[in-house]
């Protein structure tokens, strides 16, 4: 009888006239690569693609405005941007379907460089950069003269992130049927910064001024009465509004994301708005040390004098012993240095 193959293999092991079979090249099994066509360098070419304008970020869905005709476009991001942000305000390039018609959505394939951006981090330590728009003209920082008290701090930094992406700063305070905030503005009357004072009810001629042939985002924490300025600019109920916290002092979030809306002025003039979600913190961690120092131009003269590598809060610091400073500008140097220790980089 034949033995099997397996008996044979086992003789053959304990068997000095049988030796064991030899492994070589041919016996290795060799995977086939899952990738059958070569990679290739070349990239699509998107340079036809129809440029629009991002006036709201939604979830997702970005509505994007053809500026030549008028056309409202619904788009997403493409995969081709990886992680990379699209915020109202960008100039973006779209192909697919741009009809415009209901439940169509095209694609957004790239984003032009940006000649600004309004930024800012959740609070000082953290690392996280958080775009809000970009291409803007001019930013309205939206305080209230009373209910929510307003903070120096606040428009100090603003006035930091403006200065720096060369964006125009203006001040807008509401609610002054409540309070007067002539004292509270004093602070900037050394600085070459417009401010505009509202009253319940009171003339938006001189900011609709303001705002002319313009692109405006409006900043300010919530409660400020960012939405009803927005609601009285338009003439419209588009944003909600709410009230502020009695035991907080602070206001209710009613904008979830921000959107740009167009302003009518005349039958030739428009400008427009962005309202912004109200913000809780501003933090400046994203910016460097010596950008923070630059937008606060009344101090140049003095720092010159400074020593080397001053932190411009020590001893020897020519802040300290600069005669020409007002009440106000040492309130505002009590503020850069705030600032500076907070974690300006």
């Amino acid at each position: 009888m034949e033995r099997s193959p397996a008996a044979n293999s086992s003789r053959a092991w304990g068997s000095e006239s049988v030796t064991p079979r030899e492994f070589d090249e041919d016996d290795v099994r060799i995977r086939p690569k899952e990738r059958t066509r070569p990679r290739t360098k070349d990239r699509p070419d998107y340079s036809a693609s129809q440029i629009a304008r991002v006036i709201a970020v939604d979830r997702g869905r970005t509505t994007c405005l053809i500026e030549e005709s008028g056309l409202l476009i619904t788009a997403m991001k493409s995969r081709e941007l990886g992680r990379k942000s699209v915020v109202v305000g960008d100039l973006v390039g779209l192909v697919g379907d741009l009809t415009g018609t209901e439940g169509t959505l095209a694609r957004i394939v790239l984003v032009t460089p940006r000649k600004n951006v309004l930024t800012r981090t959740v609070d000082d330590i953290a690392e996280f950069e958080r775009m809000i728009v970009s291409n803007v003209d001019q930013i309205g920082i939206v305080i209230a003269a009373a209910d929510p008290e307003p903070r120096h701090g606040f428009v100090d930094r603003a006035l930091v992130v403006a200065f720096d992406q060369a964006i125009t700063p203006l001040i807008i305070v509401t609610k002054c049927d409540l309070a007067d905030p002539r004292e509270f503005l004093e602070m900037y009357s050394e600085l070459d910064v417009k401010s505009l004072m509202i009253s319940r009810g009171s003339d938006l001629d001189p900011l609709r001024k303001e705002l002319r042939h313009k692109r405006t985002v409006l900043l300010g924490h919530s409660g400020v009465g960012k939405s009803t300025l927005v609601n009285a600019l338009t003439q419209s109920e588009s944003r909600a509004t709410g009230v502020v916290n009695s035991a907080t002092g602070r206001g209710r979030h009613t904008s979830s994301s921000a959107v740009a809306l167009k302003i009518d002025l005349d039958a030739n003039e428009s400008g427009w708005i962005i309202d912004t979600p109200g913000v809780r913190s501003f933090g400046l961690a994203h910016v460097e040390r010596d950008r923070v120092i630059s937008a606060f131009p009344e101090f140049a003269a003095a720092i010159e004098h400074c020593p080397r590598n001053c932190s411009h809060d020590e001893e020897n610091c020519a802040l300290n012993h600069w005669p020409t400073l007002s009440e106000s500008a040492l309130h505002r140097l009590a503020n850069l240095r705030r600032l500076l220790a907070e974690g300006a980089k």
